[in-house]
């Protein structure tokens, strides 16, 4: 949709009052610039000049319309001419065919091409002759010129003008206006501030975890997060001197465990040696693990990440201890890409601009290298003291295994079946229990005493050898069986002594150190390839971090600014104008100046800074209630129902805002913002992501929020914002403002009659028109944003869409407008003289006239 950007920007001049200023090239462009500074917009290109004045004025300022012709602009200059009110008398006296209020007088500086005159003499269109319009009418005309304003509108007009004789006629108008109430658009522009700048919440678990895990991030800000560069591939170089160190720790641990193993048997019972080679072999290991907790710590001192003068020196330092710092080569080149693209992802999803900021903040968190010095305190978790502290050498007694008392008894029992001489056989299970307990004691002596290990399996095999003696006097079993019985309690007792010893031995405290030395080592090679993983990509990974902080800082300080924005003005002072002495109405939040405005626009008026502003409606409690007359006591007018002053060509309608107003609002806010954002990302992968440029897109971002408010004031709301995103469906009337649409299609498309409008002339001025329906000029206008609605009106209800129809960027007024020409002879052409009519010369006086 083309936006009045694309159309170009109506400048608007009232040479009603304060024309005798603008009578300089240098007072004049002074004038715009300050009109065009205050609404926070460029010089155009190809500027379009709105000028309302009185049909004498066309002769009065002649020199301010030399100015205007001769505007030094790139483009083509365009001047419409909105001549309010009657002209100033008879040109060739009482005799002539045309009376006063007959004759227009137009200077021939104003014939050019690309410049019209719209004449309206009755701006509230009086019913009958007998009606006397007042010599004013500023209601009327804010509305007329707010209309004309609409750059589609202005260019239609202009042309239609161009089309007929002398490029002059007469306007008649039908208007609808569809728009909020003032308080439900304050309350709706409230809302959509404080929805876009949020709160400052904790995320929810959910959240971190997703966070944390890197899943939401974009390429190459996933890669830079997850360390994937690290983690992927190898961080030791193999036949490195960190690779030889640590392969030579892990084949002494594995020595030591193939030591333990053999000493759990039942040889390493019998044989002391065994022990003796597990020693050795764990003290080989404790060796092998400093060696390589010293290779960690210097790795850590002197080429972690943030601990090297560069990143080049650092990775020089650990290639010399045999480390392998992946290649990032491409990644600091798309960072500013993977920023602009998490940006737009979370703000499209429709999150606030503080819970934006919270992410850019958590990622900043989470991309930034750990430093040396917090690497190096992790060394003491696997330092000498910290892995001997974790079997505790020497203490605790040994356990007992389960079930060993009853199967000592069980042997001792069975190994004591005998009687008569053979009985002292019995004591055979028992010795065999009491030479395990001794050999056991003097292997793991400095484990504490016996305990269980010593006195439990004796003490049951005894009791179960007494129980085998008593047993076989009173069974008197053979002595076969009695044999059987001794071989089978042997070997139960010499299986529970195997079981026992193994049962020692895993409870024994160097069991244990064997598992921790293990840990150790996978701990300091896991701290070895954090800290190369840190340092991969070192310099992106800072860089990234910093433009995350900076861009959280510039949305907390956008949102900062928004917030402060959604607070209620004070009560502003009363002012005077046209319409009396009156405070300024409800949508003075609108036309006051924006907390978003920047100094460059802070202009201080004149006396022609905002001449439209005097005009504007009062308090929109009165739209909804008649006005009374004093001597009915009923309604006066059923135009007069709407608001006093309302014209009777203008129809409005005013909605109490519909599901997704706010929802809308905040929408283009949003979009706002990513496109103030667009010249930083730029920064970003320049490497500029600094102070300068955050101010600088705060800035950007504050305009942009002017700008929306602005558009919301003269466009409303149905028309999107200019720098609105071309992907986001804008819902329609129903759904941001609770109008039917059906009124505008009904409007627009009624047939082209005279019954269709108002026409904007006195009943004198009537006289001057043409009178062929066929030279009248029809303009038909709708708001762009509802043309899919009105479209589909017509189509449902069987009606002939309208031929050109004219589909404008505003969003408020949509109707029907006539340019009916001119009688031949009404308009005259003077040349310019070097006297002024200030000199006593009159242009309307025959006799000195020199017409064209």
């Amino acid at each position: 949709m083309k936006t009045s950007e694309d159309l170009g920007t109506v400048i608007q001049l009232d040479l009603r009052s304060g024309a005798a200023e603008l009578d300089t090239a240098g007072a004049l462009r002074t004038s715009v610039a300050r009109q065009l500074g205050r609404a926070g917009l460029p010089e155009p290109d190809d500027p379009l000049f709105l000028v309302v004045d009185t049909p004498a004025g066309l002769t009065d300022h002649q020199r301010q319309y030399e100015l205007l012709t001769a505007y030094r602009a790139v483009g083509e200059i365009r001047i419409l001419v909105l001549l309010v009110g009657s002209a100033p008398g008879s040109y060739a006296g009482e005799d002539e065919a045309f009376q006063p209020d007959r004759r227009l007088v137009r200077p021939a500086v104003l014939r050019a091409s690309g410049t019209a005159l719209l004449w309206a003499g009755d701006l509230r269109s009086a019913r009958t002759a007998l009606e006397q319009p007042e010599p004013d009418a500023p209601e009327a005309l804010a509305v007329l010129v707010d209309v004309l304003s609409v750059p589609d509108v202005y260019l239609k007009v202009l042309d239609g003008l161009g089309a007929l004789p002398d490029a002059v006629a007469a306007p008649g108008v039908r208007l609808l206006e569809q728009d909020l109430p003032l308080e439900v658009r304050d309350r709706a522009w409230r809302d959509a501030l404080l929805r876009f700048a949020g709160e400052d919440t904790e995320l929810a678990p959910d959240l971190l975890a997703t966070a944390s895990s890197g899943a939401d991030l974009p390429e190459p800000l996933r890669s830079l997060v997850a360390g994937r560069g690290g983690r992927d591939q190898r961080h030791r170089e193999p036949g490195g001197v960190a690779d030889s160190t640590y392969l030579a720790c892990a084949e002494a641990l594995d020595y030591a465990e193939d030591a333990l193993a053999a000493l759990r048997s039942l040889p390493g019972l019998l044989w002391a040696s065994r022990r003796q080679t597990f020693e050795t072999d764990l003290d080989q290991a404790h060796q092998a693990l400093g060696e390589y907790r010293d290779l960690v710590g210097t790795a850590l001192r002197g080429g972690g990440s943030g601990m090297a003068p560069s990143a080049a020196e650092a990775a020089a330092r650990l290639s010399a201890l045999g480390l392998r710092v992946p290649s990032a080569e491409g990644m600091g080149e798309r960072i500013g890409e993977g920023l602009r693209e998490f940006a737009g992802k979370l703000l499209g999803q429709g999150l606030t601009l503080r819970s934006v900021a919270q992410r850019f903040t958590g990622l900043a968190g989470r991309v930034e290298p750990v430093p040396g010095s917090a690497l190096v305190r992790k060394l003491a978790d696997h330092s000498t003291e910290a892995v001997s502290r974790r079997p505790a050498m020497g203490s605790g007694p040994v356990a007992t295994g389960r079930g060993a008392l009853p199967a000592a008894a069980l042997a001792g029992l069975l190994g004591a079946l005998w009687r008569g001489p053979f009985a002292a056989l019995a004591i055979a299970v028992p010795l065999v229990f009491l030479a395990v307990a001794l050999l056991g004691a003097s292997r793991l002596r400095g484990a504490g005493g016996p305990g269980p290990w010593g006195w439990g399996p004796r003490a049951a095999a005894l009791g179960g050898a007494a129980a085998g003696v008593a047993v076989a006097y009173a069974v008197e079993p053979p002595l076969w069986l009695s044999a059987v019985g001794l071989l089978v309690g042997l070997g139960v007792a010499v299986e529970t002594a195997r079981r026992l010893w193994r049962t020692a031995i895993d409870s024994w405290a160097a069991f244990r150190a064997t598992t921790a030395l293990r840990g150790a080592l996978e701990g300091l090679d896991a701290l070895l390839a954090e800290a190369v993983r840190e340092h991969w990509a070192v310099e992106e990974r800072l860089h990234c971090a910093d433009a995350a902080r900076s861009v959280a800082g510039m949305l907390r300080a956008t949102a900062a600014a928004a917030a402060a924005e959604a607070v209620p003005e004070p009560e502003r002072p009363t002012v005077t104008g046209a319409i009396g002495t009156e405070p300024l109405d409800a949508d003075d939040w609108l036309t006051s100046a924006s907390v978003l405005e920047t100094d460059t626009f802070a202009v201080p008026d004149d006396g022609d800074s905002d001449w439209a502003s005097a005009y504007a409606w009062q308090d929109g409690a009165s739209w909804t209630e008649p006005v009374e007359s004093a001597e009915s006591g009923g309604a006066a007018d059923p135009w007069a129902d709407r608001t006093a002053g309302v014209p009777r060509w203008l129809d409005r309608e005013n909605g109490e805002g519909g599901p997704e107003l706010v929802a809308a609002l905040a929408g283009d806010l949003t979009d706002a913002a990513m496109v103030a954002m667009e010249p930083y990302w730029g920064a970003v992968e320049r490497g500029q992501a600094g102070a300068l440029a955050v101010r600088r897109t705060e800035e950007r971002v504050r305009d942009l929020l002017s700008t929306a408010r602005r558009h919301l004031q003269h466009n409303g709301v149905l028309a999107p914002p200019p720098f609105a995103a071309d992907h986001r469906t804008r819902a329609g009337s129903a759904n941001l403002l609770g109008t039917d649409p059906r009124r505008v299609a009904d409007l627009v498309g009624t047939e082209a009659d005279r019954q269709a409008v108002v026409q904007l002339s006195s009943p004198e001025q009537g006289t001057v028109l043409s009178r062929d329906p066929a030279a009248a000029v029809w303009i038909r206008f709708a708001p762009e944003a509802v043309r899919d609605e009105v479209e589909k009106t017509w189509r449902t209800s069987g009606c002939v869409p309208p031929e050109q129809t004219l589909w404008t960027s505003s969003g408020r007024y949509a109707g029907l407008v006539r340019l009916t020409p001119l009688r031949m002879g009404v308009v005259d052409t003077v040349r310019s003289r070097q006297s002024s009519p200030a000199d006593g010369l009159d242009p309307y006086d025959h006799e000195d006239g020199d017409s064209w």
